[in-house]
């Protein structure tokens, strides 16, 4: 218990020091060097930097759920992609970017053109403040995870050898890092990786371990292969084979401090694709959801917001087609919560799904999305993800979105 509060005390010091900074509004622009789902990695983290010389400091998101570590704080766009791109070139983080806006507050990430990387490069070099080729120094850490980028530029004259993946010695677990980034952007993405064996007669699922961190991985069987999957709303799912005991034979994966790195870079949603929202929940015969579904419904916002072009149906689905009654939202807009103006009623099932759909249909509207980019298809109980009787069966209460066009 001592240790709990010494680390909320940690926290609750850190965010002290930022808050005295300038203020953070929806122009802030950060300089992100890391971002970690555990506070203790994001502290540690940071304290390297500190120690060689970087002023690192960090701060809660709590849209992605996860810590960013930042070094620069400004208004000032330009001063914000300089500081990154020559963290970029010549630091031991590569994987810098920046974030404009209210963290917490729908961040987005900067989009640096080339053009405007070259010049700021140019410039740098006529400075002085990094190299005409990139030096980057290592330091040790094991709570970060590297992209697979080089670290310096190769001159094509240069002989280069092919590298050989292979076997590690015998272990009980390894330190791994899966490594979830957006294809687009390289922005960091909150989610999971699940673990199958594939020497199993019908492929089990195996373990599921958080991305972004440094986690503890059990081998599952003797021969090592695993297959990986990492599914985050609003992507495409990606899958990767994986030998526990040679996981550099791997494209992508890269070993350092004994800490494997697995890169998933996701890419978006396409015409014709269709994702469940695992994590939308709603109160029993009611077109309300409960407060855990913000995060996911958020997601989607985003997701709309990030792609103008996109236009979707959601699917509303049930458990089973018995009618009953129907509660729905009252004039108070409250999507998360059952209270006093709930409208209460009997319909059938597939009006039940048809209600849950215009539900995250109002929510998207009411967040300034045109309804003209929004169908809604109700569904009942006609298309089960498992029988009604069965143990998962609260798994056919869902939302399915499709993309209609991109």
């Amino acid at each position: 218990m001592r240790s709990f509060f010494n680390l909320l005390l940690i926290i609750c010091s850190q965010l002290q020091v930022v808050a005295q900074e300038q203020p953070h509004t929806d122009q802030s622009m950060y300089v992100v060097i890391g971002a970690f789902g555990i506070p203790r990695n994001a502290i540690e983290f940071t304290e390297n930097a500190k120690k060689y010389g970087y002023p690192a400091q960090f701060e809660m998101n709590p849209k992605r759920k996860l810590f960013y570590v930042y070094v620069l704080h400004t208004d000032a766009r330009e001063a914000a992609i300089t500081e990154a791109v020559r963290l970029q070139k010549n630091s031991p983080y590569p994987d810098t970017w920046v974030y404009k806006g209210l963290l917490g507050d729908n961040p987005q990430v900067v989009k640096i053109s080339e053009n405007e990387r070259k010049a700021i490069i140019e410039t740098l070099v006529q400075e002085k403040k990094i190299n005409s080729v990139d030096t980057v120094k290592q330091i040790p850490t094991t709570s970060t995870a590297k992209t697979n980028e080089p670290a310096t530029e190769i001159k094509p004259d240069e002989k280069t050898e092919t590298k050989i993946a292979a076997p590690l010695a015998p272990a009980d677990n390894r330190a791994f890092v899966f490594r979830i980034t957006a294809l687009a952007d390289r922005d960091t993405l909150a989610g999971d990786v699940d673990i199958y064996d594939p020497d199993s007669n019908n492929k089990r699922k195996m373990a599921t371990y958080r991305g972004n961190d440094v986690v503890k991985v059990k081998p599952i069987n003797k021969s090592g292969n695993m297959w990986l999957h990492c599914e985050v709303f609003g992507y495409r799912k990606l899958e990767l084979p994986l030998n526990f005991n040679n996981p550099e034979s791997t494209d992508g994966v890269t070993i350092q401090d004994n800490v494997i790195t697995v890169p998933f870079e996701l890419a978006r949603l396409q015409k014709g694709d269709k994702a469940i929202m695992f994590n939308v929940y709603f109160y029993k015969d009611a077109a309300v959801m409960r407060p855990e579904s913000r995060y996911e419904v958020n997601s989607l916002l985003e997701m709309m917001n990030e792609n103008p072009d996109y236009k979707i149906m959601i699917h509303g689905h049930t458990n089973g087609n018995a009618a009953g009654r129907i509660i729905s939202m009252g004039s108070s807009k409250n999507f998360f919560q059952l209270n006093a103006d709930n409208k209460e009623g009997r319909g059938s099932a597939k009006k039940l799904s048809e209600e849950r759909a215009l539900l995250l249909k109002q929510f998207l509207v009411a967040n300034k999305v045109s309804p003209d980019r929004i169908q809604v298809k109700a569904w009942g109980g006609n298309q089960p993800i498992y029988d009604v009787d069965h143990p998962s069966a609260h798994a056919n209460v869902r939302v399915e979105i499709e993309i209609l066009e991109d």
